[in-house]
Formats: C-alpha cells, sequence, structure tokens
C-alpha cells in the first residue's frame, strides 16, 4: 500500500454532516453504504470516513450512470475521482416508468418528492438494481497511486454520496440515467393518458336516426326497457278468486285451465312460425 503524508487542508470543502458512527439517515442512504461497506477494505473505509468528515472532498457532481468528484490528498493537485455505473437502455426506463406509473402509490409518493421502499422491486422485475449491489456493479476510479477500491478518496465522496441521497432522493434516480423532472413529467403524462382511456360512465352511445324510425315516438323508457318474460299459462285463474259458477259440477277454473293451455301453446307455435 503506497504511503502517503497528511492530507492538505481545504477551505470550503464538503464536509458530511455524521461526526462520528454510520453515515446515511434514511434507508435508501444505509442501503448504499450497507453495499459498500460489506465488500470494501475496512481500514481505507475509516480513512474514508475521515476524508469526508474534514471536508477534503472539494466538489461532487451526479450525472446520469457517473459521478464525479475532487478530492484533496497530500499531494499539491487534488486527485479525480469517477464512480461509473451500467446504462439502463431507453426501452427499459419507459418499462419501468410504465410500472411505475401503474401503482398509485408509487405515483402519489414519487410526485410528493419521496422514494417509496417497493421501488427497488419494480427495478428488479427489469434484472436491474436501483442500487449497486457489489463491487463489480460499479467501476471505481482515482487519479491516486493506490489500487485499492475502493481507496479512501473514492470511500470519501461515496459517503458524501448517500449523504446527498438523504438530502435528495431523486439523485439515485439522476445516477440511474432519469432526472426527477423527467421521470416525474413522464409518470404525469402516463397518467393524464390512462384517465384519458377510462370509459365515462355517463357516456351515451349515438344512434343514428335511421335506425330508430320505427320507435322514433316511443318513449325511452318504454323502448329501452327489456321484454317481460312470457306469462305462464292460467296466470288469472291462480289469481283471481274463483266464481261461484259450475260446469256439470265441476268448478270453473279446472274448466277453463286446459283452454288457456291450449291458448298458450298456439301463441308459442305462432312465434316459432
Amino acid at each position: 500500500m503506497p504511503m502517503y503524508g497528511p492530507a492538505r487542508p481545504v477551505e470550503g470543502g464538503l464536509r458530511a454532516r455524521s461526526e462520528r458512527g454510520t453515515i446515511g439517515e434514511e434507508w435508501w442512504s444505509r442501503r448504499f453504504i450497507d453495499v459498500l461497506e460489506s465488500f470494501a477494505d475496512k481500514g481505507r473505509l475509516s480513512r474514508g470516513r475521515a476524508y469526508a468528515r474534514k471536508g477534503q472532498v472539494i466538489d461532487l457532481r451526479v450525472d446520469a450512470y457517473e459521478v464525479t468528484a475532487r478530492v484533496q490528498g497530500s499531494e499539491a493537485e487534488p486527485y479525480d475521482v469517477a464512480i461509473g455505473i451500467d446504462a439502463i437502455d431507453e426501452p427499459t426506463w419507459t418499462a419501468i416508468e410504465e410500472a411505475l406509473a401503474s401503482q398509485a402509490v408509487f405515483r402519489a409518493r414519487l410526485l410528493a418528492g419521496e422514494m417509496p421502499p417497493e421501488i427497488e422491486d419494480v427495478f428488479g422485475a427489469f434484472g436491474i438494481p436501483l442500487f449497486p449491489g457489489a463491487s463489480g456493479d460499479m467501476h471505481l476510479m482515482c487519479s491516486c497511486p493506490d489500487w485499492g477500491e475502493p481507496c479512501k478518496h473514492t470511500a470519501a465522496v461515496l459517503y458524501l454520496l448517500a449523504e446527498a441521497f438523504d438530502d435528495d432522493p431523486f439523485l439515485i434516480l439522476a445516477w440511474n440515467g432519469r432526472t426527477r423532472e423527467d421521470l416525474l413529467a413522464s409518470l404525469r403524462r402516463l397518467d393524464s393518458a390512462d384517465a384519458a382511456a377510462e370509459a365515462d360512465p355517463l357516456e351515451i352511445e349515438e344512434t343514428p336516426i335511421t335506425e330508430r324510425l320505427d320507435d322514433f315516438w316511443t318513449p325511452a323508457a318504454v323502448r329501452d326497457r327489456p321484454p317481460a318474460p312470457p306469462m305462464p299459462p292460467g296466470l288469472l285463474l291462480k289469481l283471481l278468486d274463483p266464481p261461484k259458477v259450475k260446469v256439470r259440477r265441476k268448478e270453473l277454473t279446472d274448466v277453463l285451465r286446459p283452454v288457456y293451455e291450449a291458448l298458450s301453446g298456439l301463441d308459442e307455435a305462432e312465434q316459432a312460425e
């Protein structure tokens, strides 16, 4: 491991808010730091935290798929640091946006500036990690002579990046290729398109008047009423009180019932024709 002298002090450098212990407050920044601390050398991480807390990082910039920074070490010139991740192609990003827009809870929380934990599952469904899951998911580069991954300069940038994620979770998405403005514009556009595609429950289908000439003057309440079911034969004989009349000692209703049944059968035959 190369030997270095004390770091040169920096005036107005970026300084971590955390003075001791862990860095990162929100679930997303802690997830990022947990991945970093799972594979990195503990000694370099400790020196990186010290650099971050002393303000040795001069500047830090988050762009699509790359974070760049300058870190002042023991040399006169600051070291250049770059942290890259693999790009997400446009069709995959479009599919991710459609999946996010399809869930009202995602739309609402993202539009409110929040990062729902379930967003990781959406990215995972497309085989895309929202956060780097291992050292191989990040391309770490520093102009210092230390070949360790990460060196203390890169570790300092990663810790400050986690605090930047605390302040603005949309930087995570910007690093993955979508700025806050572009993502929210896509969600609003997709939400509006879905709303326009929904059927209007009050919409009435228009029918040409030439097709309604036969029933044009019929009240709509009658015209659109479904046809009544057929009346069973002899229904009136069951509903009305039988008269006190007998035919050859038989109740009148018993005499009339075969007649009603015969008439009903004749109606069905006529309808069949």
